[in-house]
């Protein structure tokens, strides 16, 4: 019997005129895609369409071969690490990330054992009490992580997480974001900007271009083909003759 596709876009169109979107297309379990593209390409579009944040004008959004439609974002099995970490600033780390297991907070002694490792695994053992403010930019992205971990669901969606660290940074959380990816055996799908990003960290492409998808396509030796002129376009070269 065939493996239902993690996560499937069957012709899902969002939006009208100049603001619409159409995407197509599915990932195996266990996959990692970059998602490429100009500043308001549709990127991040797809990516709330997959968590439910929005919904689709047509078409339908399987995940795990069931129809999503129609469940809101907390029943899709999807995680999602936003660029600026959405962590409440009133609420200490640990509160922080206890609510990814539970937005109602009613854990019990495992469910605390179970955050107190989530820190752990991020490097954070002992941060529990501190506030997002008092951390650097890295460490909160590090919270992220750890709330996404200790959610363990099967779709990890990531929405440019690593923008605005350095570049040693960048490549740090990238790792960390790999090695808990496998941990839980989560399909990826990952909003970047950064080539060296994708090709670190991708087995497969989607480039994004006025709300279509222009390459759907394998990571190995996207970088060096010149037949797309979308992706010419974006890495800013000039078109073969």
């Amino acid at each position: 019997m065939t493996q239902a596709a993690a996560i499937e876009f069957d012709h899902v169109a969002y939006g009208v005129g100049d603001l619409s979107a159409e995407f197509s297309f599915s990932r195996a379990p266990g996959s990692v895609t970059a998602i490429l593209g100009p500043s308001g390409a549709g990127k991040s579009t797809l990516l709330n369409l997959a968590a439910g944040f929005l919904a689709p004008r047509t078409g339908r959004i399987l995940i795990n071969g069931k129809p999503v439609n129609d469940l809101p974002p907390p029943e899709r099995g999807v995680s999602m690490v936003f660029q600026d970490n959405n962590l409440f600033a009133h609420l200490d780390i640990r509160t922080n990330i206890g609510l990814g297991l539970d937005p109602a907070l009613r854990l019990d002694a495992g469910g605390w054992r179970q955050v107190e490792t989530a820190l752990d695994r991020v490097g954070l053992a002992g941060f529990g009490k501190r506030q997002p403010a008092s951390l650097s930019g890295g460490e909160r992205q590090r919270v992220a992580l750890a709330r996404a971990f200790v959610r363990r669901r099967p779709l990890l969606l990531l929405d440019e997480p690593f923008d605005g660290l350095g570049p040693g940074l960048a490549a740090d959380m990238l790792g960390l974001m790999l090695e808990i990816r496998a941990e839980v055996g989560a399909t990826v799908l990952m909003v970047t900007h950064d080539p060296d990003e994708a090709r670190a960290a991708a087995d497969q492409i989607l480039l994004v271009s006025k709300g279509q998808i222009a390459a759907d396509a394998a990571a190995a030796g996207f970088f060096e083909r010149h037949d797309l002129p979308e992706l010419e376009a974006y890495l800013g070269r000039r078109p073969q003759p």
